[in-house]
């Protein structure tokens, strides 16, 4: 009825757990499977001779279970690490073509800005003779119509990439836009607003969240928030709900106005947020 105490297995399961103690990244890792281990080789350690069989079994499948729990967590996290290194160069990405964008939008409206001088003053002088000033208007028209629709181009070229930035940043996708007259008007479908209540959805909140985020990227106008819905009161609840959750997320609250509908909601939209031009 012997113990095993020197059996040889005990002293080398033993050093396999030393080894993971003694690594500074694992220490703190798969300790219920490091501790069970434990456990095992001191059961082994205990074991009479009609159990040692069974007991050295278990010890070494044990400490082969912790070990192989660290290496999957050290693998883990370094997966982890790696893809929070790849977000950071997205959005490091990201930002470098926003700002490129938003730089050639400043310099086409300079440049447009100079056009429309320079069309005006040739205008005036065209004056004097009524075919001169026809051909004149006639092809700056052209030249301005050309300069705004690059303008527009390289304008919608920026939001596009500030949108792509928002949503790396926020981790949740922009409601749709689409650019009118109004300006950029992000439209929030039905299902923001459960029916006849005024609070957002939790989908709604996080493209609230990702609009908020693209506010302050680039866009420094002034804002409208118009929701909708039959019941009297409820249209300006759900303004004033997007407006706090924009708030909430960053955005200054001098420059937001909430106005509520007396309309129905529809599948398609139950609020508008309206980006001045």
């Amino acid at each position: 009825m012997a113990q095993a105490a020197d059996d040889p297995a005990v002293a080398q399961l033993t050093q396999r757990l030393m080894a993971i103690q003694a690594n500074p990244d694992a220490a703190q890792l798969a300790a219920f499977e490091r501790l069970q281990a434990q456990q095992a080789v001191a059961d082994l350690a205990k074991a009479k001779r009609r159990d040692l069989d069974q007991a050295r079994y278990l010890a070494e499948r044990r400490v082969e279970i912790a070990e192989t729990s660290v290496r999957a967590a050290l693998a883990q996290r370094e997966v982890d690490q790696l893809e929070r290194t790849r977000s950071e160069l997205l959005i490091e990405a990201s930002r470098r073509d926003a700002q490129r964008a938003r730089q050639e939008a400043e310099r086409l409206r300079v440049q447009a800005q100079i056009q429309a001088e320079e069309s005006e003053r040739l205008r005036q002088a065209a004056e004097q003779e009524a075919l001169a000033r026809q051909d004149a208007e006639t092809a700056l028209t052209s030249v301005a119509g050309k300069q705004t629709a690059r303008l527009s181009a390289a304008q919608q070229n920026a939001a596009k990439l500030a949108r792509e930035e928002a949503e790396l940043v926020s981790g949740s996708k922009l409601p749709g836009s689409k650019f009118e007259s109004r300006g950029e008007v992000f439209t929030f479908s039905g299902d923001a607003f459960a029916a006849g209540k005024g609070s957002l959805s939790g989908g709604a909140k996080g493209q609230a969240k990702a609009l908020a985020e693209y506010l302050n990227i680039g866009k420094k106008g002034r804002v409208r928030i118009e929701a909708y819905d039959a019941a009297a009161g409820v249209g300006q609840q759900r303004a004033e709900a997007l407006r706090d959750a924009l708030v909430a997320a960053g955005v200054s609250a001098s420059r937001l106005q909430v106005s509520g509908k007396k309309a129905a909601a529809t599948k398609a939209r139950s609020a508008e947020v309206i980006i001045a031009p």
